[in-house]
């Protein structure tokens, strides 16, 4: 015997979160350089979909937050195999349930963490923050704009 996760609103938004967030983390990385400072944009964008949005529908979120062709391409094959692996049987759109949405929300974590000695929370826009290398000290780093501390 085995059991089934049911198909309602509720699983559909929680395991598509989970598609987009894996995507956005993992997938990404494997077929496109991309730095952590987009990721976490990326991951913001999603979460405000989630928010925002009464229902999801799978090519409306790709063109909105990845925008990219390739990347849309790529997220609705990942999709597709997660939906596949786990038996999903994911509608392509349904009503996004903010019960799921809310109990999600905090695994959507904008952190960088650079080294051991400092963790970055990101959570405004990725235009405000620029990274480089400084050949002198031989050294990634981050410029952060911001317009008064807290």
């Amino acid at each position: 015997m085995s059991l089934k996760i049911a198909s309602n609103t509720y699983h559909q938004t929680d395991a598509v979160i989970n598609i987009c967030k894996t995507f956005i983390q993992e997938q990404l990385d494997q077929d496109f350089e991309i730095s952590k400072a987009d990721k976490i944009d990326l991951l913001n964008k999603s979460l405000k979909y989630f928010k925002e949005k009464e229902s999801f529908d799978t090519n409306e979120y790709a063109e909105e937050i990845l925008s990219n062709p390739e990347a849309v391409s790529s997220f609705k094959k990942y999709k597709s195999v997660y939906d596949e692996e786990f038996d999903l049987n994911l509608p392509e759109s349904f009503d996004i349930n903010t019960a799921a949405v809310k109990k999600k929300k905090s695994s959507f974590r904008p952190i960088m963490k650079l080294d051991k000695n400092f963790t970055v929370y990101v959570h405004g826009s990725k235009d405000l923050i620029e990274k480089g290398y400084d050949e002198n000290k031989d050294l990634n780093f981050y410029k952060v704009y911001f317009k008064e501390e807290q």
